[in-house]
């Protein structure tokens, strides 16, 4: 799997997706922000003091906003009101880079509107207190739903794939609009993938090419209660055989997902994650398989992308939308997990572009590290803090016998690596060969160059370099009661006096 996680991100770097449709049900998050300091005199409740307002895309609006995250270029289809939630909703749209010409603004149309009151406890940490739901949900009337089909009409021969967001707020309650999608699909040979509604009967999304319910939604319309693999896999079978669906791929929170179709029925595990917030995880899910099936990647290669990416999103506070360059971060960090922290040059300039358009900053020092001490640690300690991402040039055994002379190193090189990678400072261990280590510098282009106090900024290698582009030096102390000479002459003194461990 974890060749796979390299391949993919190659094909993260290289590939940008065709025209994707969304169609779905759209809702305004307003999140009123404040301090609870005090309880109320009128009844058991806290005071919300007020001290943010923060308006998101939600419901269909957080699929799009990750869409549009991850590099897909999105129509958004929905209705909304022409209220003040409305607009702001077409505003934000507008403001992610989303396509709205196929959007309908009604009057006749209430925007759905969902306030959290969010108060900030001791040590400011965020606790929703309360969510106020205004929305209608009632069938939504023909004459709107044949105006959607007509402006969808428009654009329909330029999209690649066609994603649903279900919420069951009236849009797809009458099948009609759906059953026409999945038709549309059909004749042009585009994928219809569906994030369904919590509802005991799937029919409305009969044809499907896919479907991505939760693990409650696929039990409440299976009738399979799903408590194991076994059990998922049961239910995706019934519910593709029943609903003529092509590809049924289940979330299961801490248990991953499920995939079944015709050529592949796979159990995706999941990496232990805390869960902050399952807002936005289902979104996430479903924007990542759209953009990797419209990218061209298989349905396993797409679900990888979905179980990393919902796997980040419950780790955040809210729906927040996923971006291209977070989901290459969070493959990295998948891969870096298991195949360790030793790494070529080459792979190494490849991963650091990822991690700084990531928002990363890079640290590195270099050394021989032979025999490992405690000075060693603090000193990497230290290094660690300047930036978010350490990388450690190693000498190889060739160079450190040019510095050092022909009895050095006593350790080699694999396993001062290897010791190395084990310390939990260290991101990256590189080895390189060259006596000076101004080339690896160069290729680096680190935000901070560390060094110890024992040089002056000047004595640094690379340090003009370094500040050429305005990174920074760091000198961190030394602790001189630990050394490798000393450490050697102490080993050496002891022998000769016959002293024994």
């Amino acid at each position: 799997m974890y060749r796979q996680i390299s391949k993919l991100i190659e094909q993260l770097d290289k590939n940008r997706s065709g025209n994707i449709l969304l169609v779905g049900d759209f809702m305004l998050d307003e999140y009123l922000i404040g301090d609870t300091e005090r309880i109320s005199p009128e009844a058991p409740v806290p005071i919300v003091k007020v001290v943010k307002r923060e308006y998101r895309l939600g419901g269909a609006g957080s699929v799009a906003a990750s869409l549009a995250g991850l590099g897909g270029k999105t129509f958004c289809s929905g209705i909304l009101g022409t209220d003040s939630s409305g607009e702001k909703m077409m505003s934000l749209l507008a403001e992610a880079g989303i396509d709205t010409s196929c959007m309908l603004c009604e009057a006749s149309v209430s925007t759905t509107l969902k306030q959290r009151m969010i108060g900030l406890a001791q040590h400011r940490i965020h606790q929703q207190l309360l969510r106020v739901d205004m929305e209608e949900t009632t069938s939504t009337q023909k004459l709107l739903i044949d105006k959607i089909k007509t402006k969808i009409t428009d654009i329909i021969d330029t999209i690649t794939l066609i994603a649903v967001e279900d919420y069951n707020k009236g849009l797809f309650q009458d099948s009609n609009l759906l059953s026409w999608l999945i038709g549309q699909a059909k004749k042009r040979n585009i994928p219809l993938i569906v994030d369904p509604a919590r509802i005991p009967d799937f029919g409305r999304y009969d044809g499907a090419s896919l479907i991505t319910p939760n693990r409650w939604e696929a039990s409440l319309a299976s009738g399979i209660e799903i408590k194991s693999i076994g059990q998922a896999r049961r239910a995706a079978e019934l519910l593709g055989k029943k609903h003529n669906i092509q590809s049924v791929l289940i979330t299961l929170d801490k248990d991953g997902m499920l995939i079944s179709d015709e050529a592949v029925t796979e159990h995706l595990v999941t990496s232990p994650k805390e869960v902050f917030d399952n807002t936005g995880a289902g979104d996430v899910v479903l924007a990542a398989l759209a953009v990797g099936l419209a990218e061209g990647l298989s349905l396993k290669d797409s679900a990888i992308l979905a179980n990393i990416g919902g796997g980040w999103e419950v780790q955040q506070a809210g729906a927040i939308p996923i971006t291209r360059e977070q989901l290459k971060f969070e493959l990295l960090s998948q891969h870096r997990r298991h195949q360790g922290k030793m790494i070529d040059r080459k792979n190494l300039l490849r991963e650091l572009d990822i991690l700084r358009s990531s928002g990363k900053k890079i640290a590195f020092t270099n050394g021989c590290f032979d025999l490992l001490h405690p000075g060693h640690v603090s000193y990497l300690e230290f290094a660690r803090e300047q930036g978010d991402i350490l990388v450690v040039g190693m000498n190889s055994d060739k160079s450190v016998r040019k510095i050092k002379g022909p009895n050095r190193p006593l350790v080699n090189q694999n396993e001062r690596a290897r010791m190395l990678a084990a310390l939990q400072a260290v991101d990256y261990v590189v080895i390189f060969d060259e006596p000076s280590v101004i080339g690896l510098v160069k290729e680096i282009k680190p935000e901070v160059l560390v060094k110890g106090q024992d040089y002056t900024v000047e004595g640094v290698v690379g340090h003009e370099f370094v500040r050429s582009y305005g990174g920074e030096i760091a000198l961190a102390p030394i602790e001189h009661e630990y050394s490798t000479t000393k450490i050697i002459k102490t080993i050496i003194e002891r022998h000769k006096n016959g002293i024994e461990d």
